[in-house]
């Protein structure tokens, strides 16, 4: 079920949906809920594996996948940005994977996109996205050929055409569309057969221009080569080897050992490094530099290129065969702690494939083995030691391709097994078997067969080409002794002929002789032109027979096709080290770090055809070293690693896997030898944790051996022993099993009683948690009877965990010990609950007595039996009553009469009283339980309907409740009784029926309903109740619609403004809050006219807001809001002004035209066209005042004239501009000045006298009086003026202080102070400051008193 659309449609959402966006576990996928509530079991879409982005070359197959999930199941559309999805591609589901997939089979840069998957369904929908980026290689072959073909060819007939068309064969050529600079690329590094194959995947048909500027460029690739590369030769384009691998190398020599080497692919850069165990690997040999790619995948095929210091080395195209599933990996089911087996066949070989578990990459580790046959077809992973967690989905990935399987995972449900943890098993659940082998087999001879005939097709081609070639040169050579034969024989026969007419003309004279001799020679010159022609003229009707490009390079010899790869071989194995010549005659010279080597018993050197193999038997450590191989002049090195892991003697490993078998307390000891290269890393395990040294763990360790001796085992370390030793060259584990022997565990409890009766007990118990390691042989019993101190011995019963007791007394109870006994002894004891013999069983209670009817004298019981009757048939029942407000039970039918039926009518009841009734069920054990008691009943006539309740009206309603009021029903006596009860029903407008609101009665005569819809209509309806039955209901006489009492729209704001200015750039923001029922529909004008659709609206119930991100000044106008519903309408505006800092006016310029005023004119603001409320204000400043005042504002003209201008004075006039906002910068006019004559002034003043400032001391302020505290601090100071400066002399009691260092004494700037630090008995007396200068003498007294 698929849909195509385009992605930029919009989906459409349904009236009533929600749309909730929730976030998915996936990221990237975005899901969107229709429903507030999704219902109990029902899912929106997800994705559990997205569609991802590909980069990929032209001309590949691109597939996005994505697995879906839902309920109901979702419908999956695929879209792209921009164009549609078209019979190009192909859309497929896997419904037993729940896959989906979009498939390109031949992708082109036109379907460079970005695709969507959408899955939807009723609850909601999910989105992804995923880019495809398209990597263009080139024009292809058809397109050239077409337009080749369908180009005009225009043949000048004569020399004048061609120079009259010469313009636009220029143009035709600058039309042809440009070649892309890989197939440059890849030219300049391939050899010259293969030069035709590139031409054509290119759609290169121009041949002779194409080698013109392949010249061209190889000149200018050289130049740039030689900045970094002394020399380059050797260039073997990538090849995919046997062993799954692919490399390409060459020989340089660099003139910076430092330089820097780097790999692109496709032109993006990858790493590499000099480990060849990583993906791109780099070894280097001397001047030879081998790239490998390791383990290639269908993700490896591209464009390889080199580069050196940013120079372009060398360029190769690596392609791959499609390879496919030949057999899928199956469903595996496993029991827990089995290994599981998920197998696949492939088309053609890798060496890797992609394993995938729950969307996660799987590693080769301690949980996964990866493994790969040796035909590389078969790829295989297997989960070792499955526990329930490893259930799942596995996938097998090549590239766009891929297959998938479940997991199963069995929990072992044994429960002996219960708490302790399980054994692993050796089984393995899985594989393909005898089936997949034979497919793989099958595919590997034809894939071989494929190889073989490739392989003879290109010798084929090359022996052809070969022969061709020596055909050709034979021909030539025998063309060119023909002629040169002929052309010798011709000058014989000229000079035999000139020498016969010589020999007349001496008969006849010497001057016919001479001209005989001329004639002669240009005869000859005549003949030896013809012969000159001739090859000549069959040059130019050569016909090409050979390859495209005229083979020239002359034969290099002898030269290696394989060179030696490094080989890491295990000490005592053998090593082999081959490598592969161009001829099968020349025989290799091996060296070892130099010295040459020669065959002995240990080395072997074969000779195989084209191949030359070094052969090192029972490898050992001085083995190790750098090999080289030389023929003709030619060498390929290689490294030869011995390497030495550790391994474990055969003999102690046999014996080390044997299980070991102990009694609990003993000692256990296991100890293996091994070799290998030092240091090790030995560690041992027990059941997968390590194991270290303590008290009860002791573990030698040495260069051949370690010991493990485990001292005083307890039973709870039976289980697996594993040693694990690793250094530098590998890892070795061995697995053995410790079983530690040990009595069992008590019996578990509680016993299940099979039966007790008055002649047996029977019963059962479940088997110890651990039987110590042996089965168990017997059960030992003893019984205690309640009450006794003694024990009886009951004996072995035998290994069956029940027992029947026969020897009991009815009524008795017993308690039992049990032990279980095995070989390794007997354990503790269970004790029994005490188990009773005859036990009493009762029944169970019937079912609550249902009231059938009532009346004065008489009320009507039913009742159930109980579900539990003893066992035993019921005898029958008892009833018993009880009135309201009493504790007291007592029984109805008589106690030697139980009441055989399940109903009984009691007649012993009083009239008006309210009842309550329990059954009890009776056997041959007695009477039971009693049942729930019944509801109260009163004991008179039933009674009649109420009547319909009066006045029934709505008090209040909302968007979603609605609130109702009425009064009760009237009574009429043997008509209606009174009402006990209401029931509120409704009736949406769409649905006929009626579906109450409460499920019990109310006693209100009010109710509120909830859950309503907003603006749906109801009917409404109430009926009364009591004993009797429900009455007739009282409707409301029209629908009801849920919504609050109709409201006038009115506006809620205390302050509304109504006049805004805002700056242009900030945002503006306006909120209208109002009331309205029902809600209102709200619209905003601006100038009468809707507003602008930058212009943000949000309103809600109650509040409506306009939004203006960021104003500019064509936003001023008056904004108006119109709330309008049914009711009615009100309106409210708000002016806004959008507005900006004014620019400062033009020039200012002066003019007199009044003599005492000045006219002060500008040129406009800039803004004062836009802004209808600027306006202008003029300031003045004169040289007098010297300050700035403002002479006019208000302006909304450009001139004014300035009056008062007084002559002799200089004017400054400045004239602002201002707006709402603000004022702007002053425009500044020119200075002003009006001149005016001056008369002489002149002035007599008197002679000035001489002024002395000199004056006699005098105390501007007098010393007071003082009272201080004895021990405390005292302050005296006054203020004294005289000009010169007055000296000042302290006295006490007459005596001069100046000198007695008790008193502080300063004189500060006319003020003279005095402290006494600390005020004594003898500081009592009259203080005097006397001041003098040289023109008088004052002096000022006080007192000071102390305090005691």
């Amino acid at each position: 079920m698929f849909k195509i659309r385009k992605s930029k449609d919009e989906e459409p959402t349904a009236p009533g949906q929600v749309r909730i966006k929730k976030r998915s576990r996936v990221p990237g996928v975005m899901i969107t809920q229709f429903v507030e509530e999704l219902p109990e079991g029902m899912t929106t879409p997800d994705f559990t594996r997205k569609p991802i982005a590909i980069t990929i070359q032209e001309g590949k197959q691109v597939i996005f996948r994505a697995v879906v999930i839902g309920k109901p199941a979702p419908t999956v559309t695929w879209m792209r940005n921009n164009g549609e999805i078209d019979d190009s591609y192909k859309i497929t589901q896997d419904k037993n994977g729940g896959e989906y997939q979009l498939q390109i089979p031949d992708v082109t840069s036109d379907h460079a996109d970005t695709y969507k998957c959408l899955a939807k369904n009723e609850y909601g929908t999910a989105v992804v996205t995923a880019a495809l980026n398209v990597i263009e290689v080139g024009y292809k072959k058809n397109r050239a050929m077409q337009e080749s073909r369908t180009a005009i060819r225009e043949v000048p007939e004569d020399f004048k055409k061609a120079l009259k068309n010469k313009v636009d064969m220029e143009a035709k050529e600058e039309k042809k569309p440009e070649i892309d600079d890989k197939f440059w690329d890849l030219l300049m590094s391939a050899e010259k057969k293969d030069y035709e194959s590139i031409c054509a995947q290119y759609g290169v048909t121009d041949f002779r221009g194409m080698l013109k500027k392949l010249n061209e460029k190889k000149m200018e690739r050289e130049v740039e080569q030689e900045r970094v590369v002394e020399r380059l030769c050797n260039l073997k384009p990538v090849e995919l080897k046997e062993d799954g691998d692919a490399e390409f190398e060459l020989e340089m020599s660099l003139k910076d050992p430092c330089s820097k080497i780097y790999l692109f692919k496709d032109g993006v850069m990858i790493p590499f490094d000099q480990d060849t165990e990583v993906k791109h690997g780099l070894k280097q040999v001397g001047k030879k530099f081998v790239f490998s790619i390791n383990g290639v995948s269908a993700e490896d095929a591209g464009l390889y290129q080199v580069e050196v210091d940013g120079v372009k080395i060398f360029s190769t195209d690596f392609k791959l065969p499609p390879v496919d599933f030949l057999v899928k990996i199956q469903d595996v089911k496993a029991e827990e702690r089995e290994d599981a087996v998920f197998e696949c066949v492939l088309s053609h070989p890798l060496k890797k494939i992609t394993w995938m578990g729950k969307n996660i990459a799987l590693e080769q580790g301690d949980k996964f083995d990866i493994l790969v046959s040796e035909d590389m077809l078969i790829h295989s992973l297997v989960v070792k030691d499955c526990l329930p967690l490893d259930k799942g989905i596995y996938a097998a990935v090549i590239g766009m391709k891929s297959c998938n399987a479940w997991l199963i995972v069995e929990a072992d449900n044994d429960p002996s097994s219960i708490g302790k943890k399980k054994a692993r098993k050796t089984t393995r659940a899985g594989g393909g078997g005898p089936e997949l082998l034979r497919i793989a087999q099958e595919q590997n001879e034809k894939v071989q067969k494929e190889r073989e005939e490739l392989v003879a097709k290109v010798r084929a081609e090359a022996e052809a080409a070969a022969a061709e070639k020596a055909e050709a040169e034979a021909k030539a050579k025998a063309e060119a002794d023909a002629k040169a034969e002929a052309a010798a024989k011709a000058k014989a026969e000229a000079k035999a002929k000139a020498k016969a007419k010589g020999k007349t003309k001496e008969k006849t004279g010497d001057k016919p002789k001479t001209k005989k001799k001329v004639k002669a020679k240009g005869e000859d010159k005549v003949e030896g032109k013809t012969e000159e022609g001739e090859p000549t003229q069959e040059k130019r009707k050569r016909v090409r027979a050979g390859p495209l490009v005229p083979d020239t390079v002359i034969d290099p010899g002898v030269y290696f096709t394989g060179g030696l790869s490094d080989v890491n071989a295990i000490l005592g194995t053998d090593a082999e080290l081959v490598c592969r010549l161009s001829s099968e005659e020349c025989d290799g010279v091996w060296f070892k770090d130099g010295q040459e080597l020669v065959a002995t018993d240990d080395i072997c050197i074969v000779k195989d055809g084209t191949y030359r193999k070094l052969i090192i038997k029972n490898c050992k450590e001085e083995d190790a070293g750098k090999y080289r191989c030389e023929a003709d002049g030619r060498k390929t090195e290689a490294v030869l690693n011995v390497e030495d892991p550790p391994r474990f003697n055969s003999d102690d490993l046999a014996e080390f896997i044997k299980p070991i078998t102990i009694k609990s307390g003993k000692d256990a000891a296991f100890k293996v030898s091994f070799v290998g290269r030092e240091p090790f890393k030995i560690q041992w395990y027990n059941e997968g944790e390590e194991l270290l040294e303590d008290s009860h763990t002791k573990i030698e360790k040495s260069s051949s051996h370690s010991r493990l001796l485990l001292t005083k085992c307890p039973r709870k370390i039976s289980g697996e022993i594993k040693i694990k030793i690793k250094n530098e060259c590998g890892t070795t584990e061995a697995i053995t099993q410790l079983l530690v022997l040990d009595k069992p565990t008590p019996p578990l409890g509680p016993v299940d009683i099979i039966e007790s009766s008055s002649t047996c007990i029977d019963f059962k118990w479940r088997i110890p948690k651990d039987n110590g390691g042996c089965p168990i042989t017997d059960y030992i019993l003893e019984r205690q009877q309640i009450g006794r101190n003694s024990w009886k011995k009951l004996g072995k019963i035998g290994p069956e965990a029940k027992y029947r007791d026969t020897d009991v007394d009815h009524g008795r109870k017993y308690c039992y010990h049990i032990r279980a006994e095995t070989d390794q002894g007997v354990s503790e004891m269970m004790e029994t609950d005490d188990i009773q013999a005859g036990t009493k069983a009762y029944p169970g209670a019937p079912s609550t007595p249902k009231i059938v009817s009532a009346f004065k004298d008489c009320i009507n019981l039913a009742w159930s039996a109980p579900s539990n009757t003893g066992g035993t048939n019921l005898l029958g029942y008892n009833v018993e009553k009880r009135k309201n407000g009493s504790n007291l039970w007592s029984q109805v039918n008589p106690p030697d009469e139980p009441i055989k039926e399940k109903k009984y009518a009691v007649k012993d009841v009083v009239e008006g009283i309210e009842y309550e009734f329990r059954v009890f069920a009776i056997n041959i054990s007695g009477a039971g339980e009693p049942s729930t008691p019944s509801e109260f009943v009163f004991a008179r006539d039933p009674k009649k309907p109420p009547g319909k309740v009066i006045d029934l009206k709505v008090t209040d309603s909302t968007y979603t409740t609605l609130s109702l009021g009425w009064t009760k029903p009237i009574e009429e006596e043997g008509v209606q009784d009174e009402a006990k009860g209401y029931f509120v029903e409704l009736r949406p407008a769409e649905n006929p029926e009626w579906g109450r609101c409460n499920s019990s009665a109310i006693i209100m005569t009010s109710y509120t309903i909830m859950g309503l819809k907003s603006m749906a209509m109801y009917w409404v309806r109430v009926l009364a109740t009591n004993e009797g039955g429900d009455g007739e209901p009282q409707e409301l006489d029209n629908y009801i619609i849920a919504m609050p009492p109709p409201v006038r729209p009115q506006f809620t704001d205390k302050k509304i403004k109504n006049f805004m200015v805002m700056r242009a750039g900030n945002s503006v923001r306006i909120n209208f809050n109002f009331q309205a029922s029902p809600i209102p529909n709200i619209n905003w004008l601006k100038d009468g006219l809707p507003v602008a659709k930058h212009v943000t609206v949000s309103n809600s119930d109650t509040s409506s807001q306009l939004i203006i991100a960021s104003s500019e000044r064509h936003d001023t106008g008056i904004y108006t809001i119109i709330v309008k519903n049914m009711v009615g309408q009100e309106t409210s505006s708000v002016e806004i002004r959008v507005t900006d800092d004014p620019k400062p006016p033009g020039p200012v310029e002066l003019d007199e035209n009044v003599s005492g005023t000045v006219t002060v004119s500008w040129t406009p603001s800039p803004d004062e066209k836009k802004d209808d409320r600027l306006h202008y204000m003029v300031t003045k400043h004169d040289s007098v005042k010297r300050t700035w005042h403002t002479v006019a504002d208000h302006l909304f003209n450009n001139k004014f004239t300035a009056v008062n201008i007084m002559p002799g004075r200089q004017y400054k006039f400045r004239v602002y501009a201002k707006n709402d906002m603000g004022v702007s910068k002053p425009s500044e006019s020119t200075l002003w000045e009006v001149k005016r004559t001056k008369e002489t002034f002149t002035l007599s003043l008197p002679a000035s006298k001489d002024c002395s400032f000199e004056t006699p001391p005098a105390f501007s302020v007098p010393l007071k009086t003082h009272n201080s505290p004895e021990s405390y601090e005292c302050y005296m100071s006054c203020a004294v003026t005289g000009n010169p400066k007055p000296y000042i002399t302290w006295y006490r009691n007459n005596i001069s202080l100046n000198t007695n260092t008790n008193y502080y004494i300063t004189n500060t700037c006319g003020v003279c102070s005095m402290v006494i630090l600390k005020v004594g008995p003898k500081d009592s007396g009259d203080y005097t400051v006397v001041a003098e200068n040289s023109l008088g003498r004052v002096e000022c007294s006080t007192k000071l008193v102390v305090q005691d």
